[in-house]
């Protein structure tokens, strides 16, 4: 991409970024309470663009001072100052440039969104019940260490420990652009609590990360759900198997069913049962866009493809493989103690050089 087609596209955005600036002063759109939040969530996405801008056009004016002064400058001492400046400039320049690209990229539209995290036992019984339960741990220290929040939604425990699924929903600045990663499913291959023998066993479990929907996002008509009440299971007290506040509804022109049981308010968990629903119709349509961009790309990032294999937890060697991008570490340990950045790293910047490669194209 050349410096004058960088020029273009960021004076472009430029002029779009104060266009927005000015219409979300506009009382009208402030009374359109979902043409303001998009307005805003385009706004906070130009700014970092615009500022790239400022900087890049900054970079290109000393630029050509110092090419001026080079040109007329009489005194040695002077000139070889200019031409320490310029070397050092174009390499500000070419890194910002890079930067830039990958600014201009479209970004997916959902990776500021809240999450819906589902985990749940597949292949190998008991021990793949286990397996969520590892997986949910892990999951939930990594949750913690970024600063987020999240709260179980609904879950059914195994029947010698783990769980055989276990919703949670998780709140916090650009949830779903980092736990998007994990969709997909997790294979584990160690010796399992019950065998007698020494066998290692493998067996899997798979994991959905969906964007949380936004109330606007989704035009959801209560006729069309049905709503039955029951008691929760479960550690709680004594609310517990005693009072009908767990939640569970019913879409029925989709057949989408979703529970919530954590709080010992009714209504609270009609609250947090209705986010989700919200959030599943959503996904109807937001699977077509993962599919669309998963026959374009080779690794399939992040492209929510919920049957492909992507990660194998190996316990005899201490080793975890992303099956994606080719990626082995042997510190098996402290991945299912939370550490999960090196991985989603990685994973972001393979998804960032599909992305840069296809804007190219």
């Amino acid at each position: 991409m050349s410096e004058n087609t960088i020029l273009a596209k960021l004076e472009g955005l430029r002029q779009k970024f104060e266009e927005v600036g000015q219409q979300i002063t506009d009382p009208a759109v402030i009374a359109n309470m979902k043409k303001y939040v998009s307005l805003n969530k385009e706004y906070k996405e130009l700014q970092p663009i615009v500022e790239a801008y400022d900087k890049y056009k900054n970079i290109l004016d000393n630029i050509d001072s110092s090419k001026l002064l080079l040109s007329t400058e009489k005194d040695e001492e002077m000139r070889e100052m200019a031409k320490m400046e310029i070397e050092s400039l174009e390499e500000e320049k070419e890194t910002l440039e890079t930067e830039i690209k990958f600014l201009l990229v479209p970004a997916d539209p959902q990776d500021d969104k809240n999450a819906v995290l589902e985990i749940r036992a597949g292949t190998g019984g008991d021990e793949a019940s286990i397996f969520a339960g590892d997986l949910y741990r892990m999951y939930t220290k990594f949750i913690e260490s970024k600063g987020w929040k999240y709260s179980v939604t609904h879950f059914s425990e195994g029947t010698i420990g783990g769980y055989k699924e276990i919703v949670l929903n998780v709140k916090g600045n650009g949830v779903y652009g980092v736990m998007k990663y994990e969709s997909g499913v997790h294979r584990v291959q160690r010796v399992p609590q019950t065998e007698t023998q020494g066998r290692v066993h493998t067996s899997a479990a798979t994991v959905a990360v969906l964007p949380e929907a936004e109330e606007f996002d989704i035009d959801l008509r209560m006729e069309d759900v049905r709503k039955d009440t029951y008691c929760s299971s479960g550690p709680g007290g004594q609310s517990v198997n005693t009072t009908y506040s767990a939640i569970r509804l019913t879409h029925i022109p989709s057949g989408i069913v979703v529970q919530c049981q954590d709080q010992k308010s009714q209504l609270k968990n009609l609250d947090k049962a209705m986010a989700e629903l919200r959030t599943r119709l959503y996904n109807l349509e937001y699977q077509k866009y993962l599919d669309e961009i998963s026959s374009k790309r080779k690794t399939m990032v992040s492209t929510g493809d919920r049957s492909a294999k992507i990660r194998t937890y190996n316990y005899p060697q201490g080793r975890v493989t992303d099956h994606r991008i080719n990626l082995t570490l042997y510190n098996l340990s402290a991945v299912i103690d939370g550490d999960i950045n090196e991985i989603i790293e990685q994973l972001q910047m393979a998804e960032n050089a599909e992305r840069l490669k296809m804007s190219e194209m």
